[in-house]
């Protein structure tokens, strides 16, 4: 293959693969129908003519979240579930409440690449990059400001203040994923081998028995 066109058919794969994420519509909107019992890459879209104003909107972002558990903070999310019309958009939001330094814990969205703003308080937030630098990046943030997490990185969250702590973050995608770095590690069902986690962190089964009891 000559060397011009093994170039434009690399390039091509890679540009095919940068895209496959999540394609862009091909219709003005295709609004899921939450009852369908079709499984697709994503939802059915319903009938366009039954489409009404209500499917592309969702009331109670103004309202607080009660927070009480032990991390303290709680997520509100707005995805396809709450606004089906988002359906093959890629965007969705979620407003964060934390307690009084409460953490929003360590965790990567698999599908979605975040953009934080903080409406109230003030946050400390970070992400990690990959290997092999697993470099910690991170910022104080005060009401207004803007922060984005790359897709896929494990990044977390925390309320530095005396008081409640409130943000807002958009995803680039209608159903962008959460993995809890903790929950999925210590609270896999069934659980992962405490051999397996003891080597992994470098540490004694029985430590790891006890924080798999906490999850």
């Amino acid at each position: 293959m000559a060397a011009p066109l093994l170039f434009l058919t690399f390039l091509a794969i890679t540009c095919w693969v940068a895209w496959a994420s999540e394609p862009s519509p091909l219709q003005d909107f295709c609004v899921a129908d939450l009852n369908s019992p079709v499984k697709v890459n994503g939802l059915v879209c319903k009938d366009p003519k039954l489409v009404e104003a209500k499917d592309f909107f969702w009331s109670g972002l103004n309202v607080a979240a009660a927070v009480n558990n032990p991390v303290g903070s709680q997520a509100t999310p707005v995805s396809v579930a709450q606004i089906p019309g988002l359906n093959t958009l890629g965007i969705s939001l979620v407003r964060i409440d934390f307690a009084p330094h409460g953490i929003n814990p360590p965790h990567t969205h698999p599908r979605a690449t975040e953009i934080l703003t903080v409406l109230e308080g003030t946050l400390l937030v970070g992400f990690v990059t990959s290997i092999p630098e697993n470099r910690l990046i991170t910022k104080t943030m005060n009401k207004g400001d803007v922060f984005v997490f790359p897709v896929g990185l494990i990044h977390f969250q925390q309320n530095i203040g005396n008081g409640s702590a409130v943000a807002l973050a958009a995803l680039s995608s209608q159903n962008p994923g959460v993995i809890l770095i903790a929950n999925a590690i210590f609270g896999s069902n069934p659980d992962i081998s405490t051999d397996i986690l003891a080597k992994a962190f470098q540490t004694d089964p029985a430590i790891i028995t006890n924080i798999q009891a906490k999850f």
